[in-house]
């Protein structure tokens, strides 16, 4: 573990995991999630790269300051991380909001992505597909995890549900994260993107529709689109297996 500290004092808790002499993989989280949250991937993942997982300001053990932030201050907390570790270049996957930040990081620093990978996110504006389906009042983690997995596996949605729990994302961090993300709108960029680029998304996500993947991928150059057939948001967890060997097949093939 380590600490990174930004010019404004924020310090951002980071961790990475895996041998260093591998090609390296930076994280990204989605709003309001902390590193435990890639605790069903990191294994896998570390046992074939150098994986740099760290905490957004306002989430996990991160800082979370109360002012004004757009996504451009996340992308700089990226690179920032990044410089830390010595890292010129990294496979980057960003989950939801660590989709966006992973995406508008390549649109302003391409130099610095060696992949793409951008998980159940899309790219803002009036043109996001919003989901048609509405989330149970006395259910509220099934905006999270599809249904049939949620009845299926109680006990893995109850240990998911806990550890996030610990380390509750405070309401002035959501807000400043909520910020950044309504005012972020790459829609009319996406043919800029000019690195290999895997989208991944699953097909009951009420988060985030799943039209969305496809619109991504339609409008990146030469992308690869991946459905995971009957996951919700958090595909990565319900889905473990078949994510990660979706996203270590996808740097296989791009490795430099």
């Amino acid at each position: 573990m380590a600490w990174v500290e930004r010019p404004d004092g924020c310090r951002l808790y980071l961790e990475t995991h895996g041998d260093p002499s591998r090609e390296p993989m930076v994280l990204l989280e989605g709003m309001g999630g902390d590193l435990p949250g890639w605790r069903r991937n990191l294994p896998r993942l570390a046992a074939e790269l150098h994986v740099a997982a760290f905490d957004h300001r306002g989430n996990g053990r991160s800082d979370a300051p109360d002012e004004p932030q757009s996504m451009g201050t996340f992308v700089a907390d990226t690179i920032a991380v990044m410089d830390h570790l010595g890292l010129p270049t990294a496979h980057l996957y960003g989950m939801s909001f660590g989709g966006m930040v992973a995406l508008e990081l390549c649109l302003a620093h391409p130099q610095r992505v060696r992949t793409l990978i951008l998980g159940a996110t899309h790219f803002g504006g009036p043109r996001v597909v919003r989901t048609r389906e509405s989330v149970p009042k006395d259910r509220p983690f099934l905006a999270l995890y599809s249904e049939r997995f949620a009845a299926r596996h109680p006990d893995r949605v109850r240990e998911d549900l806990l550890a996030g729990a610990r380390r509750r994302q405070k309401d002035h961090a959501r807000r400043r994260q909520w910020e950044a993300a309504t005012g972020y709108d790459v829609y009319d960029r996406l043919p800029e993107v000019a690195v290999p680029t895997l989208v991944l998304h699953g097909t009951k996500d009420r988060m985030t529709s799943v039209e969305n993947a496809r619109i991504l991928a339609e409008r990146i150059p030469r992308a690869e689109l991946v459905t995971l057939e009957g996951a919700g948001h958090v595909y990565h967890s319900e889905q473990p297996d078949r994510a990660d060997a979706a996203v270590l097949d996808f740097v296989r093939r791009h490795r430099p």
